[in-house]
């Protein structure tokens, strides 16, 4: 369909005398902010701290165990079937088992980081935007 003919429906199938919601480009929903939040940033870097001390200490020392113990019996099964297919099924299994952890400790780590990280900015944040208004502060007390 060519746009002019596309053009001509729509406009005969928008209501007489106001333009389809669609092509009000122009206005803010009547919401402040368009979310329907608060209009409050809250964070809570203690949290965000706690969060990424449990990665640290519980998931990954914990999915290192799990994935170590994975691997002698495996080893064994590997041997036991030797001249076999299966040995050969779960050797590529147990590889990609293994890859599979790596991914996944690394995922830890970067949600760990992304944490330890998110805290850090909102903390200093915070700071640098209250030394910004120290010389207005000093001004209004000298007053």
């Amino acid at each position: 369909m060519a746009f002019e003919q596309e053009w001509a429906q729509r406009k005969q199938a928008a209501p007489t005398g106001e333009p389809s919601p669609q092509m009000r480009l122009n206005q803010l929903a009547a919401d402040p902010g368009g979310g329907g939040g608060q209009g409050v940033l809250a964070t809570a870097p203690p949290e965000k701290k706690k969060a990424a001390n449990t990665i640290e200490n519980v998931l990954q020392p914990g999915t290192t165990k799990a994935a170590d113990a994975a691997d002698e019996p495996t080893t064994n099964a590997v041997k036991a079937f030797n001249g076999w297919e299966t040995a050969a099924g779960l050797t590529k299994a147990h590889t990609h088992w293994d890859d599979q952890v790596k991914r996944l400790m690394g995922r830890l780590n970067s949600e760990k980081t992304a944490l330890r990280g998110a805290s850090n900015l909102f903390t200093g944040n915070d700071q640098l935007t209250g030394q910004g208004f120290q010389p207005v502060q000093s001004k209004v007390a000298g007053l």
